[in-house]
Protein backbone atom coordinates (compact mmCIF):
# COMPACT_ATOMS: atom_id res chain seq x y z
CA UNK A 1 0.00 0.00 0.00
CA UNK A 2 1.51 3.28 -0.93
CA UNK A 3 1.85 6.22 1.64
CA UNK A 4 -0.23 8.37 1.14
CA UNK A 5 1.50 11.77 -0.10
CA UNK A 6 0.76 15.29 -1.12
CA UNK A 7 0.90 15.83 -4.92
CA UNK A 8 3.27 18.06 -6.52
CA UNK A 9 3.79 19.17 -10.05
CA UNK A 10 6.74 19.10 -11.64
CA UNK A 11 6.43 20.75 -15.05
CA UNK A 12 3.89 18.54 -17.02
CA UNK A 13 4.66 15.57 -14.52
CA UNK A 14 3.04 15.09 -10.82
CA UNK A 15 4.86 13.19 -7.90
CA UNK A 16 2.78 11.70 -4.76
CA UNK A 17 -1.08 11.66 -4.21
CA UNK A 18 -1.08 8.32 -5.31
CA UNK A 19 0.99 9.11 -9.24
CA UNK A 20 3.21 6.51 -10.49
CA UNK A 21 6.94 6.79 -8.77
CA UNK A 22 8.92 8.40 -11.47
CA UNK A 23 12.40 8.00 -12.66
CA UNK A 24 15.03 10.67 -12.39
CA UNK A 25 18.58 10.60 -13.35
CA UNK A 26 21.30 13.23 -13.58
CA UNK A 27 23.46 14.81 -16.37
CA UNK A 28 27.31 14.59 -16.30
CA UNK A 29 28.57 17.03 -18.71
CA UNK A 30 29.27 20.06 -18.20
CA UNK A 31 25.95 22.41 -17.94
CA UNK A 32 27.43 24.86 -19.85
CA UNK A 33 27.43 22.66 -22.94
CA UNK A 34 23.92 22.91 -24.26
CA UNK A 35 24.70 20.65 -27.33
CA UNK A 36 26.27 18.23 -25.17
CA UNK A 37 24.18 18.44 -22.12
CA UNK A 38 20.74 18.13 -24.47
CA UNK A 39 22.10 15.27 -26.47
CA UNK A 40 22.68 13.27 -22.89
CA UNK A 41 19.14 13.81 -21.93
CA UNK A 42 17.50 13.06 -25.35
CA UNK A 43 19.36 9.85 -24.80
CA UNK A 44 17.82 9.64 -21.44
CA UNK A 45 14.59 10.36 -22.50
CA UNK A 46 15.12 6.98 -24.90
CA UNK A 47 15.95 4.52 -21.88
CA UNK A 48 12.75 6.08 -20.21
CA UNK A 49 14.19 9.34 -17.94
CA UNK A 50 11.23 11.08 -16.61
CA UNK A 51 12.78 13.66 -14.60
CA UNK A 52 16.30 15.13 -15.15
CA UNK A 53 18.83 17.20 -13.22
CA UNK A 54 21.58 19.11 -13.88
CA UNK A 55 24.36 20.91 -11.80
CA UNK A 56 24.17 24.45 -12.01
CA UNK A 57 27.86 25.47 -10.46
CA UNK A 58 27.86 28.69 -12.71
CA UNK A 59 25.93 31.55 -13.57
CA UNK A 60 26.95 30.69 -17.09
CA UNK A 61 25.30 26.96 -16.21
CA UNK A 62 22.07 28.74 -14.97
CA UNK A 63 21.71 30.89 -18.18
CA UNK A 64 21.87 27.25 -20.08
CA UNK A 65 18.88 26.23 -18.63
CA UNK A 66 16.51 27.93 -20.84
CA UNK A 67 18.18 27.12 -24.47
CA UNK A 68 18.58 23.06 -22.93
CA UNK A 69 14.61 23.49 -21.83
CA UNK A 70 13.39 23.96 -24.82
CA UNK A 71 14.95 21.33 -26.68
CA UNK A 72 14.01 18.46 -24.25
CA UNK A 73 10.71 16.84 -23.37
CA UNK A 74 10.83 16.39 -19.48
CA UNK A 75 11.34 18.28 -16.07
CA UNK A 76 14.79 19.91 -16.16
CA UNK A 77 15.69 20.13 -12.31
CA UNK A 78 18.43 22.87 -11.19
CA UNK A 79 21.06 21.29 -8.61
CA UNK A 80 22.16 23.93 -6.35
CA UNK A 81 24.71 24.49 -3.88
CA UNK A 82 25.93 27.21 -1.84
CA UNK A 83 25.24 30.34 -3.46
CA UNK A 84 21.41 31.26 -3.44
CA UNK A 85 22.08 33.70 -6.74
CA UNK A 86 22.60 30.59 -8.74
CA UNK A 87 19.08 29.64 -7.48
CA UNK A 88 17.37 32.77 -8.48
CA UNK A 89 18.81 32.64 -11.85
CA UNK A 90 18.03 28.94 -12.32
CA UNK A 91 14.42 29.47 -11.87
CA UNK A 92 13.92 32.80 -13.80
CA UNK A 93 15.81 30.48 -16.75
CA UNK A 94 12.71 28.07 -16.64
CA UNK A 95 13.86 25.65 -14.02
CA UNK A 96 10.65 23.37 -13.24
CA UNK A 97 12.48 22.26 -9.70
CA UNK A 98 15.59 23.58 -8.10
CA UNK A 99 16.90 21.07 -5.32
CA UNK A 100 19.24 23.21 -2.39
CA UNK A 101 20.20 21.97 1.22
CA UNK A 102 18.82 25.23 3.04
CA UNK A 103 21.85 24.49 5.39
CA UNK A 104 24.37 25.51 3.14
CA UNK A 105 22.55 28.43 1.07
CA UNK A 106 23.66 30.56 4.32
CA UNK A 107 21.62 33.20 6.17
CA UNK A 108 17.80 33.30 6.20
CA UNK A 109 17.24 36.01 4.00
CA UNK A 110 19.18 34.39 1.25
CA UNK A 111 16.94 31.59 1.91
CA UNK A 112 13.83 33.50 2.23
CA UNK A 113 15.06 35.07 -1.48
CA UNK A 114 14.90 31.78 -3.06
CA UNK A 115 12.13 30.88 -1.58
CA UNK A 116 10.07 34.19 -2.80
CA UNK A 117 11.65 33.42 -6.29
CA UNK A 118 9.76 30.06 -6.35
CA UNK A 119 6.99 30.97 -5.16
CA UNK A 120 6.71 34.07 -7.78
CA UNK A 121 6.97 31.28 -10.47
CA UNK A 122 5.51 27.95 -8.87
CA UNK A 123 8.68 25.99 -8.60
CA UNK A 124 8.68 22.95 -6.38
CA UNK A 125 11.71 22.86 -4.53
CA UNK A 126 13.59 19.61 -3.63
CA UNK A 127 14.78 19.64 0.17
CA UNK A 128 17.88 17.82 0.57
CA UNK A 129 19.79 16.37 2.96
CA UNK A 130 22.29 13.81 3.09
CA UNK A 131 24.72 11.88 5.39
CA UNK A 132 27.74 13.71 4.30
CA UNK A 133 26.30 17.33 5.55
CA UNK A 134 24.84 16.24 8.72
CA UNK A 135 24.28 19.46 10.90
CA UNK A 136 26.93 19.49 14.32
CA UNK A 137 23.95 19.59 16.37
CA UNK A 138 22.22 16.23 15.21
CA UNK A 139 25.87 14.78 14.79
CA UNK A 140 26.39 15.73 18.96
CA UNK A 141 22.91 15.51 20.32
CA UNK A 142 23.05 11.37 18.18
CA UNK A 143 26.69 10.61 18.74
CA UNK A 144 27.18 10.76 15.03
CA UNK A 145 24.78 10.42 11.69
CA UNK A 146 21.57 8.30 12.15
CA UNK A 147 18.60 7.73 10.69
CA UNK A 148 16.71 10.38 13.06
CA UNK A 149 19.38 12.67 12.88
CA UNK A 150 18.83 12.67 9.23
CA UNK A 151 15.57 13.06 9.43
CA UNK A 152 14.93 15.71 11.74
CA UNK A 153 17.64 17.98 9.59
CA UNK A 154 15.58 17.78 6.72
CA UNK A 155 12.34 18.45 8.81
CA UNK A 156 13.97 21.64 10.37
CA UNK A 157 14.87 22.79 7.14
CA UNK A 158 11.01 22.18 5.93
CA UNK A 159 9.57 24.02 8.77
CA UNK A 160 12.10 26.83 7.96
CA UNK A 161 10.64 27.23 4.63
CA UNK A 162 6.76 26.25 5.77
CA UNK A 163 7.34 29.36 8.08
CA UNK A 164 8.29 31.52 4.64
CA UNK A 165 4.61 30.64 3.40
CA UNK A 166 5.57 28.09 0.93
CA UNK A 167 4.37 24.37 1.11
CA UNK A 168 5.50 23.35 -2.43
CA UNK A 169 8.05 21.11 -1.44
CA UNK A 170 9.54 17.65 -2.36
CA UNK A 171 12.06 16.05 0.56
CA UNK A 172 15.16 13.47 0.03
CA UNK A 173 17.11 12.52 2.98
CA UNK A 174 19.94 10.22 1.45
CA UNK A 175 22.87 8.11 2.81
CA UNK A 176 25.50 5.72 1.07
CA UNK A 177 24.70 3.39 4.00
CA UNK A 178 21.82 1.38 2.37
CA UNK A 179 20.55 0.89 5.99
CA UNK A 180 20.95 3.95 7.26
CA UNK A 181 18.85 5.46 4.59
CA UNK A 182 15.95 2.86 4.79
CA UNK A 183 15.50 3.79 8.63
CA UNK A 184 15.54 7.26 7.79
CA UNK A 185 13.14 6.98 5.38
CA UNK A 186 10.63 4.96 7.57
CA UNK A 187 10.98 7.68 10.29
CA UNK A 188 10.33 10.24 8.07
CA UNK A 189 7.14 8.55 5.77
CA UNK A 190 5.30 8.75 9.68
CA UNK A 191 5.93 12.70 10.41
CA UNK A 192 5.04 14.14 6.93
CA UNK A 193 2.81 13.86 3.86
CA UNK A 194 5.25 15.57 1.66
CA UNK A 195 6.35 13.30 -1.66
CA UNK A 196 9.58 11.91 -1.15
CA UNK A 197 12.28 11.88 -3.49
CA UNK A 198 14.54 8.52 -2.72
CA UNK A 199 18.42 7.17 -3.26
CA UNK A 200 20.90 5.78 -2.59
CA UNK A 201 24.03 8.21 -2.90
CA UNK A 202 27.17 7.69 -3.76
CA UNK A 203 26.36 3.74 -4.07
CA UNK A 204 29.35 3.10 -6.40
CA UNK A 205 29.95 1.47 -9.73
CA UNK A 206 27.41 0.00 -11.98
CA UNK A 207 27.99 -3.39 -10.15
CA UNK A 208 28.20 -2.81 -6.79
CA UNK A 209 25.93 0.42 -6.74
CA UNK A 210 23.00 -1.57 -8.75
CA UNK A 211 23.20 -4.29 -5.58
CA UNK A 212 23.03 -1.60 -3.25
CA UNK A 213 20.54 0.66 -4.49
CA UNK A 214 18.36 -2.78 -5.34
CA UNK A 215 18.41 -3.97 -1.81
CA UNK A 216 17.95 -0.41 -0.26
CA UNK A 217 15.06 0.93 -2.77
CA UNK A 218 13.53 -2.36 -2.59
CA UNK A 219 12.97 -2.54 0.77
CA UNK A 220 11.88 1.33 1.06
CA UNK A 221 9.70 0.80 -2.28
CA UNK A 222 8.13 -1.94 -0.83
CA UNK A 223 6.63 -0.42 2.26
CA UNK A 224 5.16 2.02 0.22
CA UNK A 225 7.34 4.90 0.47
CA UNK A 226 8.78 6.80 -2.34
CA UNK A 227 7.14 8.60 -5.06
CA UNK A 228 10.37 9.83 -7.38
CA UNK A 229 13.97 7.32 -7.53
CA UNK A 230 16.88 8.55 -8.91
CA UNK A 231 19.54 5.20 -9.11
CA UNK A 232 23.31 6.64 -8.45
CA UNK A 233 25.77 5.15 -10.09
CA UNK A 234 29.64 5.60 -11.18
CA UNK A 235 28.77 4.79 -15.23
CA UNK A 236 26.77 5.68 -17.91
CA UNK A 237 23.12 7.77 -16.31
CA UNK A 238 21.45 5.30 -18.97
CA UNK A 239 22.56 2.28 -16.82
CA UNK A 240 20.43 4.33 -14.04
CA UNK A 241 17.56 4.25 -15.45
CA UNK A 242 17.57 0.25 -16.79
CA UNK A 243 18.30 -0.38 -13.13
CA UNK A 244 15.17 1.62 -11.94
CA UNK A 245 12.84 0.41 -14.17
CA UNK A 246 13.66 -2.77 -13.31
CA UNK A 247 13.30 -2.22 -9.35
CA UNK A 248 9.52 -0.48 -10.06
CA UNK A 249 8.51 -3.88 -12.23
CA UNK A 250 10.39 -6.27 -9.97
CA UNK A 251 7.99 -4.59 -7.15
CA UNK A 252 4.81 -4.82 -8.82
CA UNK A 253 5.13 -0.76 -9.11
CA UNK A 254 5.63 -0.36 -13.35
CA UNK A 255 4.29 -2.32 -15.93
CA UNK A 256 5.37 -3.08 -19.48
CA UNK A 257 8.50 -3.69 -20.56
CA UNK A 258 9.78 -7.57 -21.42
CA UNK A 259 11.37 -9.49 -18.52
CA UNK A 260 14.16 -11.51 -19.28
CA UNK A 261 14.93 -14.59 -17.43
CA UNK A 262 17.53 -17.02 -17.61
CA UNK A 263 18.95 -20.12 -16.04
CA UNK A 264 22.39 -19.74 -14.61
CA UNK A 265 23.91 -22.46 -16.86
CA UNK A 266 25.51 -25.88 -15.65
CA UNK A 267 27.65 -28.88 -17.44
CA UNK A 268 24.29 -29.59 -19.73
CA UNK A 269 24.71 -26.28 -21.73
CA UNK A 270 25.91 -26.97 -25.00
CA UNK A 271 25.14 -23.36 -26.50
CA UNK A 272 26.79 -19.69 -25.50
CA UNK A 273 24.22 -19.35 -23.19
CA UNK A 274 25.95 -16.13 -21.41
CA UNK A 275 26.28 -14.25 -25.37
CA UNK A 276 23.15 -15.18 -26.14
CA UNK A 277 21.25 -14.03 -22.94
CA UNK A 278 22.99 -10.42 -23.07
CA UNK A 279 21.47 -10.69 -26.93
CA UNK A 280 18.27 -11.32 -25.57
CA UNK A 281 18.43 -8.57 -23.38
CA UNK A 282 19.75 -6.12 -26.02
CA UNK A 283 17.13 -7.10 -28.25
CA UNK A 284 14.26 -6.55 -26.34
CA UNK A 285 14.84 -3.12 -24.43
CA UNK A 286 12.93 -1.75 -27.59
CA UNK A 287 10.44 -4.12 -27.97
CA UNK A 288 7.48 -2.55 -26.66
CA UNK A 289 5.42 -5.73 -25.24
CA UNK A 290 4.73 -6.66 -21.47
CA UNK A 291 6.09 -9.91 -21.76
CA UNK A 292 8.40 -12.61 -20.21
CA UNK A 293 11.19 -13.96 -22.32
CA UNK A 294 12.90 -17.15 -20.91
CA UNK A 295 16.64 -17.74 -22.59
CA UNK A 296 17.32 -21.26 -20.93
CA UNK A 297 20.24 -23.16 -21.26
CA UNK A 298 18.82 -26.67 -22.08
CA UNK A 299 15.83 -28.53 -22.76
CA UNK A 300 15.37 -29.78 -19.28
CA UNK A 301 15.46 -26.66 -18.10
CA UNK A 302 13.60 -25.21 -21.29
CA UNK A 303 9.47 -25.77 -21.49
CA UNK A 304 9.06 -27.33 -18.15
CA UNK A 305 10.68 -25.19 -16.01
CA UNK A 306 9.84 -21.91 -17.92
CA UNK A 307 6.67 -22.89 -18.64
CA UNK A 308 4.86 -19.58 -17.28
CA UNK A 309 7.33 -17.82 -19.43
CA UNK A 310 5.14 -16.05 -22.27
CA UNK A 311 8.00 -17.09 -25.09
CA UNK A 312 11.26 -18.30 -24.58
CA UNK A 313 14.45 -20.26 -25.81
CA UNK A 314 15.93 -23.30 -25.19
CA UNK A 315 19.53 -24.41 -26.15
CA UNK A 316 20.55 -28.26 -27.24
CA UNK A 317 23.69 -29.54 -29.30
CA UNK A 318 24.18 -26.55 -32.36
CA UNK A 319 20.77 -26.04 -31.96
CA UNK A 320 18.19 -25.13 -29.86
CA UNK A 321 13.75 -24.64 -29.19
CA UNK A 322 11.38 -22.08 -29.67
CA UNK A 323 8.78 -22.29 -27.46
CA UNK A 324 5.92 -20.80 -25.72
CA UNK A 325 3.98 -20.97 -22.57
CA UNK A 326 5.48 -24.11 -21.95
CA UNK A 327 4.92 -25.50 -25.73
CA UNK A 328 7.75 -26.06 -28.11
CA UNK A 329 7.42 -24.25 -31.62
CA UNK A 330 9.85 -25.32 -33.18
CA UNK A 331 13.66 -26.16 -33.06
CA UNK A 332 15.62 -24.18 -35.11
CA UNK A 333 19.96 -23.99 -35.49
CA UNK A 334 21.63 -22.17 -32.80
CA UNK A 335 22.78 -19.58 -35.07
CA UNK A 336 19.13 -18.70 -35.90
CA UNK A 337 18.38 -18.57 -32.17
CA UNK A 338 17.97 -15.08 -31.42
CA UNK A 339 16.41 -14.14 -34.70
CA UNK A 340 13.48 -16.68 -34.25
CA UNK A 341 13.18 -15.41 -30.77
CA UNK A 342 13.12 -11.56 -32.74
CA UNK A 343 10.61 -12.68 -35.32
CA UNK A 344 7.95 -14.05 -32.91
CA UNK A 345 8.22 -11.66 -30.61
CA UNK A 346 7.69 -9.25 -33.67
CA UNK A 347 4.21 -10.94 -34.60
CA UNK A 348 2.84 -10.94 -31.15
CA UNK A 349 3.58 -7.19 -31.34
CA UNK A 350 1.74 -7.12 -34.49
CA UNK A 351 -1.14 -9.39 -33.23
CA UNK A 352 -1.12 -6.87 -30.17
CA UNK A 353 -1.30 -3.96 -32.55
CA UNK A 354 -4.29 -5.61 -34.33
CA UNK A 355 -6.26 -5.96 -31.27
CA UNK A 356 -6.06 -2.55 -30.27
CA UNK A 357 -6.87 -0.82 -33.25
CA UNK A 358 -10.68 -3.08 -33.17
Amino acid sequence: MRKNTRQIRIGDRVIGGGAPVLIQSMTNTKTEDVEATVAQILSLEQAGCEIIRSAVPTMEAAAALKEIKKRIHIPLVADIHFDYRLAIAAIENGADKIRINPGNIGSRQKILSVVSAAKERGVPIRVGVNSGSLEKKYLEQYGGVTPRGLAESALEKVRLIEEMGYENLVISIKSSDVMMCVRAHEWIADRTDYPLHIGITEAGTVYSGNIKSAVGLGIILNQGIGDTVRVSLTGDPREEIRTAKLILRTLGLRKGGIEVVSCPTCGRTKIDLIGLAGQVEQLTEKIPLDLKVAVMGCAVNGPGEAREADLGIAGGVSEGLLFKKGKILKKVPEDQLLSALEEELLAMGRQQDGRSQE
